[in-house]
């Protein structure tokens, strides 16, 4: 019962930055009905800035600023930098083939992905790039037993920050203006256009907000697992994007949902099974939702209008 609670909260952690993810793969689909293949990729610029923001802050030798306020330097600065690549993602890559054919936008993606990788390495290079544990510490659940069932505070962190960026996310998105605007290009973009949306700065905006909770996901997953590569993102963001799939693209919840499965799945295949078969293990899931209920967990059938 110990290591199940363990890699429960192992899965609980890794779902939760999955789950931030996956959150940018639904909203842009939500709202322009396309899949953005370069968001994992964001994911990874997210990452390396938090990182080397980090590192100018001393964490890799002796630091010079307090903990916390390094914390929000590192996610403020990560969020504003990552969120102006997922701008320039869409003013580049997304806008200019938007009202021609579905494979157009798909090919854009994916090059757009293809040219951010070959972007990190040749400003980073090829190897892995460490970062010293900035939070240490844990909270001992359980003791007594064969196997002493422990909390990390950075895996606290994780979690508490996953549910407060969600609860406000979600709330943006029902009780203000640009949440309007989002769920009315969303329903119809040509009627929101011609009642006095600004579709294109909707969208823009659906971009930046989406690369930035990446960043988020980066800084977390930096800080949690230590090491980086150039590549980080081609692996994540397809379970990001299987994490959407699985709870339901377009729909938020959904998008949370899909990556705290994705992770359970991952923690407890790893624990218990294999741990080569984990990503197999996630997608043979995947394949099963969409087998038996196309449209995910929580996502409706679409209507086709006419």
């Amino acid at each position: 019962m110990e290591y199940f609670l363990q890699q429960l909260i192992n899965g609980l952690t890794l779902g939760a930055i999955y789950g931030l993810i996956a959150i940018g793969y639904t909203m842009v689909y939500g709202i322009i009905g396309m899949i953005n293949f370069a968001h994992g990729d964001i994911y990874m610029v997210g990452a390396f800035i938090a990182l080397m923001t980090f590192l100018l802050l001393g964490f890799g030798g002796t630091p010079f600023v307090a903990i916390p306020v390094a914390l929000v330097i590192v996610l403020v600065i990560s969020m504003l930098f990552t969120a102006v690549y997922g701008w320039t993602v869409e003013r580049v890559a997304y806008r200019p083939v938007r009202g021609s054919f579905r494979l157009a936008a798909l090919i854009s993606a994916l090059g757009m992905s293809i040219f951010l990788q070959n972007y990190v390495q040749l400003l980073q290079g090829a190897r892995v790039k460490p970062l010293p544990p900035v939070i240490q510490g844990n909270i001992q659940l359980t003791s007594g037993g064969d196997f002493d069932v422990t909390i990390s505070y950075l895996q606290v962190m994780i979690i508490v920050l996953t549910v407060v960026l969600m609860a406000g996310f979600t709330w943006l998105i029902h009780n203000t203006s640009l949440g309007r605007q989002q769920r009315s290009c969303e329903q119809d973009r040509t009627m929101a256009a011609l009642l006095g949306v600004d579709v294109n700065r909707t969208i823009s905006l659906t971009f930046v907000m989406g690369a930035a909770l990446a960043a988020v996901a980066g800084t977390m997953a930096v800080m949690y697992y230590g090491v980086i590569h150039f590549f980080i993102g081609f692996l994540v963001g397809i379970k990001a994007f299987t994490a959407a799939v699985l709870g339901g693209i377009g729909s938020l919840p959904g998008a949370m949902l899909g990556g705290l499965l994705i992770g359970l799945i991952e923690a407890f295949w790893s624990g218990y099974f294999s741990v080569e078969y984990k990503d197999v293990a996630a997608f043979s899931i995947l394949v099963l939702v969409l087998i038996f209920r196309p449209s995910g967990l929580l996502g409706r059938p679409e209507i086709e209008k006419v």
